[in-house]
């Protein structure tokens, strides 16, 4: 009879709504029961009608819950005889779930996980953990899928350490192995470093948002100003008109037209940047809120290897603050009608000129941010440095990457999968990042014949076009031993500059510019150009002929 009670209470005794036994049971006028609670709930979201969440069955009015008092003898009565609950599959792990490492057979969610045992567990194979001293001083986070990440695939030992150098999370082991003389700290307190950093990009994020939403709050105002004040001028030329003869009327017209349509265009105009800013507004919430993910990240590990993958922020395309410049939109058009209507009909065709030009006049003067500047010292170049690495799809077959901003030229061709943005014909990679805004990063390299680049992503991948310098898509310099040479569109510069290893490339995308600098004891300017840029750019590497020529993109602080 004990094992006919079980059955029982798995398939007769179980609320449909919060799938668990049932609490406090209540039976409704169709038969069938519920916790009071969960019936309470479910009806308290439903109006007039009320509903049986099994059989959809309607009551008017509103039943009145009375305790099954036998439902509720009988779960006392299980209870007493030591029946357990059978989880709820809401219990059970699902495929998007973290599931307990101890359970056998169908397996419970995981509510916590142990960065020590490296084990989820769910809530009663957790209970060792909060209960006995053993496991005190076990580190438990969310559950998480990725624990595995923190073994080191070489030792096989927790990754408890970080290594600056290289930037990546290593063991004890490897601390005193492959990185010996490397800048190591522990996870723990690197991520007390990148904390920071984060928590000063989040304050940088937030400020940005207040700022342009201070901005869209007074483009809407001069949007009411630019509306009110057409309105006010199109009443007053009615009335205005209304006093003229006949011939004058079809002049109304055109002028009510004429001013429409110069409201339509500045309105337009002011809608457009308004929009802009507000698409602004909800990428930096989105990166705030990835930023704020991150910052609640408890392992150690997957905040740095997550950290170190988060794209720079966008330099702003907008300037940080907006002044409209009080003006009289349409008011000068009331004035001339006014005058106009003075004057007889032979000066009829020439005041019309003048009314014309007054609507026209009508201009929104929406402010541009003053020009910075360029930089003049290596001091003011690095305060626009960025962290550029190597895009492993673009690479050429026969270029090593390594530490995600080096590249080598070996005579053995590397395994990689074939991809579209692959260069085929030139031993050329591209960066990750695309480059807006104002950039500057630095290339040191080793050996003879490098070309440093600047380029659009849609440079063709093989043929003698895809060679930097050699199409209207990129701008390059090369150093051979003792020269450099600036190419564009196949156009080639011979430029007369110190001997230097390093080259500094400094981009300024919205004004046009692009300057290469020769570094050494000082900064020399091998190469300027001043244009229009239509796409982000990429940089770039060209590392060729001998093997073992290497280059990379500098680490700059």
């Amino acid at each position: 009879m004990a094992q006919k009670g079980v059955d029982l209470d798995e398939e007769t005794f179980s609320c449909s709504i919060c799938l668990d036994l049932l609490k406090d049971p209540v039976t409704i006028p169709c038969g069938h029961s519920y916790c009071m609670k969960c019936i309470q709930r479910f009806w308290d979201g439903e109006e007039n009608i009320y509903s049986c969440p099994q059989c959809r069955k309607t009551f008017t009015p509103r039943p009145v819950l009375e305790k099954n008092v036998m439902f509720a003898a009988l779960m006392d009565q299980l209870k007493k005889t030591g029946l357990q609950a059978v989880p709820a599959d809401h219990c059970y792990a699902g495929p998007e779930d973290v599931s307990c490492d101890v359970c056998s057979g169908r397996k419970l969610k995981a509510i916590r996980s142990c960065l020590v045992c490296l084990v989820s567990y769910c809530e009663k194979h957790l209970q060792p953990h909060l209960d006995e001293a053993t496991f005190k001083k076990h580190k438990l986070v969310e559950p998480s899928k990725n624990l595995q990440e923190n073994i080191c695939s070489i030792h096989d030992e927790v990754m408890k350490m970080f290594c600056r150098t290289d930037q990546k999370c290593i063991c004890y082991l490897c601390s005193v192995d492959e990185h010996r003389g490397h800048d190591t700290v522990s996870a723990a307190a690197e991520r007390t470093e990148r904390q920071r950093d984060l928590e000063e990009s989040q304050q940088q994020i937030q400020q940005r948002i207040q700022d342009r939403e201070k901005e869209v709050k007074l483009l809407q105002q001069e949007v009411e100003a630019i509306n009110n004040s057409a309105d006010q001028t199109v009443k007053d030329s009615e009335k205005i008109f209304t006093q003229m003869i006949r011939l004058i009327q079809k002049r109304s017209s055109d002028v009510n037209q004429q001013i429409r349509s110069q409201q339509q265009t500045e309105v337009s105009r002011v809608k457009d940047l308004q929009e802009e800013l507000e698409q602004e507004i909800t990428e930096l919430k989105r990166r705030d809120a990835e930023l704020k993910q991150l910052s609640l990240t408890e392992d150690h590990s997957q905040f740095l290897l997550n950290y170190v993958s988060l794209p720079p922020l966008s330099e702003s395309t907008h300037s940080s603050s907006i002044n409209v410049r009080p003006l009289r939109y349409f008011e000068d058009v009331t004035a001339a009608v006014s005058e106009l209507r003075d004057k007889l009909q032979d000066l009829l065709r020439e005041e019309w000129t003048n009314i014309s030009l007054k609507v026209t006049h009508v201009d929104v003067l929406l402010s541009e941010p003053e020009p910075e500047p360029e930089p003049k010292s290596r001091a003011d170049f690095l305060k626009y440095a960025c962290h550029i690495t190597v895009d492993p799809n673009t690479a050429h077959r026969r270029l090593l990457l390594s530490e995600n901003r080096k590249v080598a030229l070996k005579e053995e061709t590397q395994s990689a999968s074939d991809h579209p943005d692959r260069f085929t014909d030139y031993f050329q990679v591209l960066s990750r990042e695309s480059l807006t805004g104002r950039c500057y990063w630095e290339v040191e390299w080793r050996g003879y014949f490098v070309n440093v680049a600047v380029t659009y992503k849609n440079i063709s991948k093989s043929g003698h076009e895809s060679r930097f310098g050699f199409n209207d898509k990129s701008w390059a310099i090369e150093w051979y031993p003792n020269k450099f040479l600036f190419r564009y569109n196949s156009i080639e510069t011979s430029i007369s500059a110190p001997d230097s290893s390093r080259v500094g490339v400094y981009l300024d995308h919205r004004a046009g510019v692009l300057s290469f600098y020769s570094i050494s004891e000082s900064m020399t300017l091998l190469h300027r150009v001043q244009t229009t840029f239509t796409q982000p750019l990429y940089a770039g590497l060209w590392v060729g002929r001998d093997v073992g020529v290497s280059a990379e993109f500098c680490k700059l602080k």
